[in-house]
Formats: C-alpha cells, structure tokens, sequence
C-alpha cells in the first residue's frame, strides 16, 4: 500500500512510518516540522511540508500522491497549551482532520488509522478502593465513558464522531487508536509533553526535575515501537472503530522518578510544583480488544523501554 503518514518527522509518526516501510509499504510523509525534526523523516520515504490547515496544498499532495490509507499522526498534543489556547489547537486537531477526512473521500482513500488518546478521552479514573475520586472503574476499556478533562482530549474525541461519521455516511473505513503515554527514542527531552524524556534530560544534565501535584498520578506508559506496530496492525487487517493501545500496567510519577535516577545515576530529589488545570489524576487502559482483533499487545516492558529511552537521550540530546 502506499500510505500518508502525517506527523511522519515527529516523534511517533516517524517511527510509524519506519514500520511502514520495513514491511514493505511505500510511505509519504507530510508534516509541517512544527515539532517535528526533518532528520526523522526515513530516507525511503517521500516528504511534503506543509500544514493541515493548508486545504489547497494538502489537494495537492493527495492529487501527486493517491494515497492507498492515511496514519494520521499529526496534532496539537500539550495538554497544558490546549487549555490556553483552545481555538488554535481546534484548528490544528479537528479542522485540519476534516480537511483530511474530505480529501481522503475525494480521492478514494480505503481506511485512515487515527492517532487518537486514552489518557485524556476518558478523564478521570478510580481503582477498586475508590481513590482517586472521579470517573470510570479502572482499567478503562473502549465501553468506558468518554468525559475530556481538557481542550485536547474534546478535539481527539470529536475527531473520533467524525471519522465515524465519514464511516456511516461514505464508507471510509478507519481505526482510532487510543494510546496511553507513549514514549521512547527521539520524544523531545526539552519539550513539554513525555515525563520520561523530560526527566532523562534533566537527569543527565544534573538539572531540577519537577513533578506536578504529589507524584501519585497514575499513568499507562507505552513502548513507542509497540505503538508504531499496532498502527502497522491496524493498517493492513480488517479491524475497525475505537482500539486501546496499552500496557495496562498502572504507574505512578514518583514510582518513575526513583526507577529513572537509578539509570542515569541521578541523587537529586524532585521538585514539587502545583498541579494544573486538566491534569487527570489516574488512567491506564485495557487492551483486550486490540489483542483480539489486531493480535497486539504491548511486548516492552518498562525499564527495558526506559534504558532505550535513557541510552537515546544520552546520545542525542546534548
């Protein structure tokens, strides 16, 4: 198949299109290196800058290109940012989808694999002992209720109506992966979003590290290369609708602080500063569904995916 891969330089998407193209699929990248790096971009792959907003140049790219299927990476993904400026990632993560969606119907595109999310979709989450206090009954499953707690998650879970949507109404198959917090090689250690890029950076530099709220918040975290093989998955069968993408193992931030100083050597304590608005408390997701229909489970455990990540940064990011 010849697929689009949009976000394709950015952290996720280009590893998406390296298992693109290992498995023999011609891949086209478009990606407007807002945060994605050009470097990232695979030499096999053919590359667009330009922007989801620019309807006229994304018609251009679809007329050259006549993509087969679409792994549509690309957004706005600061948590923090989309609730300061909520018309701008509106534009970014749902018009600039709509555009795509549009095209992708034109032009006779098969299915569109969205890059959608878990851990801010559903909101708050509890465990069995009730704490913390809020929504669904942890792990959440894709029957979960959906319930944003900011602007990032509504634009994800809007993208999600319409895909179904452009499903019901034209035929446009599509699959929207729900990831946890996903990490790995080449996640901006400098950035705002990746706690555990972020922390290995500083760690290696001997810098603060701060930790919102008391560390007690829990979260899925998610091998980049299990993330990258379930979009592949999802690509080539038959699986259609809403998929977890997770580990299902639940981790708290100090919990991932302690383990992350003990692989870079770090004796610093953290720094602890109030927590932000949006901030979910606790989420992880079961993924029994996307084991059944795709054949996908995470495989990278934790603190092997961590001294990848740690052994990336230590290489890359001074």
């Amino acid at each position: 198949m010849k697929i689009l891969v949009t976000g394709g330089a950015g952290f996720i998407g280009s590893h998406v299109a390296d298992g693109l193209l290992a498995a023999g699929h011609q891949v086209v990248v478009l990606d407007n290196l807002h945060t994605g790096k050009r470097k990232n971009v695979p030499a096999a792959a053919t590359f667009y800058e330009a922007d989801l907003r620019d309807q006229p140049r994304l018609a251009e790219i679809f007329a050259a290109e006549q993509p087969d299927a679409i792994a549509h990476q690309a957004a706005l993904a600061n948590v923090r940012d989309s609730m300061s400026d909520p018309a701008t990632y509106a534009q970014v993560n749902v018009v600039g989808t709509l555009h795509l969606l549009e095209l992708a119907r034109k032009h006779g595109v098969k299915k569109i694999v969205f890059a959608s999310t878990g851990g801010a979709t559903y909101g708050e989450g509890y465990s069995e002992d009730g704490s913390p206090t809020g929504g669904g009954r942890l792990p959440f499953t894709e029957a979960s209720k959906a319930q944003p707690k900011d602007n990032y998650g509504a634009n994800k879970l809007s993208c999600e109506y319409h895909l179904d949507l452009y499903w019901q109404n034209y035929g446009l198959d599509y699959v929207a992966l729900r990831y946890p917090n996903v990490y790995g090689p080449r996640q901006d250690s400098k950035g705002e979003a990746g706690v555990i890029a972020i922390f290995a950076g500083a760690m290696l530099r001997n810098l603060p590290t701060k930790i919102t709220g008391d560390g007690k918040q829990i979260r899925d975290f998610c091998f980049v290369g299990d993330i990258a093989r379930a979009n592949r998955l999802a690509l080539e069968g038959d699986a259609h609708g809403i998929l977890n993408v997770g580990t299902g193992i639940p981790t708290d931030i100090n919990r991932l602080h302690a383990v992350l100083s003990v692989a870079t050597g770090y004796t610093q304590a953290p720094v602890y500063i109030p927590r932000p608005a949006g901030e979910v408390l606790a989420t992880y997701l079961d993924s029994t569904k996307a084991k059944n229909v795709l054949g996908w489970e995470a495989e990278v455990s934790l603190e092997e995916g961590m001294a990848r990540t740690v052994a990336w940064v230590r290489g890359n990011a001074f």
